[in-house]
């Protein structure tokens, strides 16, 4: 083999592992150049595979009819379909169609491609280990490494790919029940030990896969752990008799297992790559493993015809499927987590606990659930309470006191430009303009209990006269002219990250000049070598900033908030408190949880007892700290429940800025599971944020019972009208979103151009 990465004229290909991704990518490479030498090794015999069923997207099958007509023609003779979810909850069965599914045994699918394989010409050495991928890489121009999540290949080289595994919380098996549901079927058993689900399909005119999942400690508690494959299958057979209408369950050399997560850094390295769940998995209740394997190959093979040499072919398949698979990925991590909390919710509304379980990975939404079966919708539109013609979003919501019109909340978003503290012409135009836009409550930015517990010197403040005349400005603007708009204040205390840059000039820089001395929970700087230290606070300096809030919260009163929440996230002062990380105190207040939670409890006692009881108060927390050894997602529980018990009307769930070297798993919505979990472990409603961003998003979260509010902020910065454009969206006129009225007459979406021409008559030949 010559050492150059040029695309040889007759490719040599070497395929470690003859699962599905694999065989396919063989089957793809050799019949786009019948020229090139592949070969698959596979250390199992052709028959031999782990599970049953497959199910296959009709968009993957659409990409296999076009690369390759003859397999696809053989698995449409050998799928079986249907649209139909069938939920069991408590006896009840829920019914949700117009979905869509396509299944074939998986035995039969490597039949096929094995088939497929030898008609081509591809070289199978069935029950024989692939020699390592460095020594076939010197014999080889392509090494394609798709031997699996336990893959050897991508474990003989860590230094290079930089694999991450993570293995869950919950054990499951893979079984088969000899006769065809007639529906994905989802069944939970509420036993004596825990709750137990059960995941079924069909996969032949008289076949059904049938998965059995639960937590590890329900999976020991039962007994599972000391019995043999044949005894679990009779075992689960019996707790599922009714979902198998008393059919025993067979296996295929099937074991318990927890499911684990691969993520890698690079999926190639020289002349291999790595594919399918040898590079990524994503957990089986979205169906996504065959799936990913053969998308990874179609590109694969795709971009090795199109790239000029093998280096780019490779960085260009990695570059189109990697975004794909992470939001996969990311589904998936929804849909896991969400069967791992299932104890949370088995209390909730049947059709509640349904929608739930249907929008878990947030890929199936309200308004495309709505489109696949409009009947099943609008029973639980029905259950939630939505009048006719009424979105979710746009029901009301009792807290505390105070109604709230809408489900939406402008979210605390700094804007740095007081001056002195007080705000200004800015502010009145900002959050007015919000109010007019339709939310059911705006929130101010944090405004800070004193000129040293800042930001910035652009943060506002609530510590002089003429800041709370400042802020009376801006409320009675938002109740005159936004008449059923209520405005709340965020309060809040720097802490250690005080005394920076506005945002856009250096976020989290130091002052070049003019800096404050910062105060914190320990003397810990934000970034190390960079921040200030700021000093410990001493007990007195705890009673003196308490008074701060409280006088705050008096100033708050008067200026004529509909609400206050008390800023206990993000790493300012009394989120400091609460994070192992940020607190290293050795007495009252640091240690244990309830230590750390003893000065922000006394703080928010303090404010309680001041604000009107008639006026609701709310907590904003990092429910996690994303970052080992801090806050973790329990630990976030904890601390809402110690807040509830003390008279917070609400929690509002942020996640994460606590400390710099954190990793959020960004994406859609990708806070929203910790308000989840709080509201349905602790029965308390919770504000949800984090990157949620359309309407549809919001009605989803609030019918699943995920949410009782919803708060967006860069939605808001786009468009202060989002609220009133949302409700013209879903052809909504009601009085939770009334147009101001010297706006009505904008109330409709402007006509465009007409783009459309004359439709053709005739064919000229």
């Amino acid at each position: 083999m010559a050492g150059a990465l040029a695309m040889p004229g007759a490719l040599r290909v070497a395929v470690i592992g003859g699962g599905p991704g694999g065989l396919y990518a063989a089957v793809l490479l050799k019949r786009l150049d019948p020229a090139r030498e592949v070969t698959v090794w596979e250390r199992g015999a052709p028959e031999d595979t782990f599970g049953f069923g497959v199910v296959l997207s009709d968009e993957t099958l659409g990409g296999i009819e076009h690369a390759d007509p003859e397999v696809h023609r053989a698995l449409q003779r050998e799928c079986v379909r249907w649209d139909a979810i069938d939920i069991v909850h408590r006896g009840r069965t829920l019914t949700s169609g117009g979905h869509g599914f396509a299944a074939l045994g998986r035995r039969r699918l490597l039949e096929i491609l094995y088939e497929r394989c030898a008609a081509l010409g591809v070289r199978l050495r069935p029950r024989t280990e692939a020699p390592p991928a460095a020594e076939l890489a010197a014999a080889h121009d392509l090494v394609i490494a798709a031997d699996g999540a336990g893959s050897l290949t991508r474990d003989a080289r860590p230094e290079v790919f930089h694999p991450t595994v993570t293995t869950h919380r919950c054990r499951y098996i893979w079984l088969a029940a000899d006769f065809a549901l007639d529906a994905f079927r989802f069944e939970i058993a509420e036993t004596d030990h825990g709750v137990m689900q059960l995941h079924g399909y069909p996969y032949a005119p008289a076949r059904s896969t049938v998965i059995v999942e639960m937590r590890e400690e329900v999976w020991r508690s039962a007994g599972f752990a000391d019995l043999d494959t044949r005894r679990s299958a009779e075992r689960c057979a019996k707790i599922f008799a009714e979902a198998l209408g008393g059919r025993p369950l067979r296996s295929n050399a099937s074991s318990w297992t927890a499911f684990r997560t691969v993520v890698n850094d690079r999926w190639s390295h020289g002349r291999t790559v790595l594919i399918g769940d040898a590079a990524h998995t994503a957990h089986f209740s979205i169906g996504s493993g065959t799936k990913l394997a053969v998308e990874d190959a179609l590109a694969l093979a795709a971009h090795i015809e199109e790239q000029p040499d093998l280096p780019a072919a490779l960085a260009a398949y990695e570059s189109e499927r990697r975004p794909v698979v992470e939001s996969t990925q990311r589904a998936a991590a929804a849909s896991l987590r969400w069967f791992e909390e299932l104890a949370t919710y088995v209390g909730q509304p049947p059709r509640q606990f349904a929608f739930g379980l249907l929008t878990r990975s947030r890929r199936v939404t309200h308004d495309n659930l709505r489109l696949r079966d409009p009947g099943f919708t609008h029973a639980v539109e029905g259950d939630f309470g939505c009048p006719p013609g009424t979105p979710p979003m746009f029901t009301p919501f009792r807290l505390g006191g105070l109604t709230l019109r809408n489900r939406v909340v402008v979210s605390p978003m700094d804007m740095y430009t007081a001056v002195d503290g007080v705000p200004g012409a800015f502010h009145l135009v900002h959050l007015g303009a919000r109010a007019l836009g339709g939310a059911g409550l705006v929130m101010t930015e944090m405004v800070c209990v004193s000129a040293e517990g800042r930001i910035t010197p652009g943060c506002t403040g609530l510590y002089t006269r003429e800041q709370g005349d400042g802020w009376r400005r801006v409320t009675d603007f938002v109740h005159t002219h936004a008449p059923g708009t209520a405005i709340g204040v965020q309060l809040g205390h720097s802490g250690r990250k005080g005394s920076t840059r506005v945002m856009w000039e250096g976020r989290d820089e130091p002052l070049p000049a003019g800096n404050w001395p910062l105060a914190a929970a320990s003397p810990l700087p934000y970034l190390p070598g960079v921040s200030q230290r700021p000093h410990q606070l001493g007990r007195h300096q705890l009673v003196s900033i308490r008074e701060q809030f409280t006088a705050a919260a008096r100033r708050a009163q008067r200026s004529g908030f509909d609400l206050l929440e008390l800023h206990c996230a993000h790493g300012y002062l009394l989120s400091g408190f609460l994070s192992p990380l940020t607190n290293r105190r050795t007495d009252a207040y640091g240690g244990s949880l309830d230590g750390r939670l003893r000065y922000p409890l006394e703080v928010f006692d303090a404010i309680r007892a001041d604000w009107p009881d008639d006026r609701p108060m709310t907590v904003r927390i990092s429910a996690t700290d994303w970052a080992p050894g801090g806050t973790s997602a329990e630990e976030g529980v904890e601390i809402a429940r110690a807040f509830a018990a003390h008279g917070a009307d609400a929690i509002d769930v942020s996640t994460g800025q606590v400390v710099p070297d954190e990793r959020p798993e960004f994406g859609r919505s990708y806070q929203t599971p910790f308000a989840d979990r709080i509201r349905n472990t602790l029965s308390v409603p919770v504000i949800a944020v984090g990157a949620i961003s359309s309407w549809d998003d919001v009605n989803s979260l609030l019918l699943a019972g995920r949410a009782d509010l919803c708060a967006l902020g860069r939605p808001h910065l786009h468009d202060p009208n989002w609220t009133l454009h949302a409700a013209a969206d879903q052809g909504y006129e009601g009085p939770a979103a009334p147009w101001p009225p010297p706006y009505r007459a904008g109330s409709r979406r402007p006509p465009s151009g007409r783009a459309d021409g004359p439709k053709p008559r005739l064919t000229l030949r």
